[in-house]
């Protein structure tokens, strides 16, 4: 994954908690999950899964937080581009 990759998706994720930060904290982590589940596509799950394990530095607590309710896609090279 490119670094403009890395930082558009950290960039991407923190925006949806800041709009999600006005909710309860519980919401709010939920509100992340269900936005990134719905809304992103597996590739790019699969890409914020690995920033999570290689390098977490710039994701907000509230998607640090939100990361075990997302869903984790298959690594299997059927998402052609």
């Amino acid at each position: 994954m490119s670094h403009g990759t890395h930082d558009k998706l950290v960039y991407m994720a923190n925006q949806i908690a800041g709009f999600f930060a006005t909710q309860p904290e519980a919401e709010a982590a939920q509100g992340v999950a269900s936005h990134i589940n719905k809304f992103w596509e597996p590739r790019m799950r699969r890409q914020l899964f690995e920033i999570l394990e290689q390098d977490a530095k710039g994701l907000s607590p509230l998607v640090l937080q939100a990361m075990p309710s997302i869903r984790r896609p298959s690594t299997a090279a059927t998402d052609v581009i």
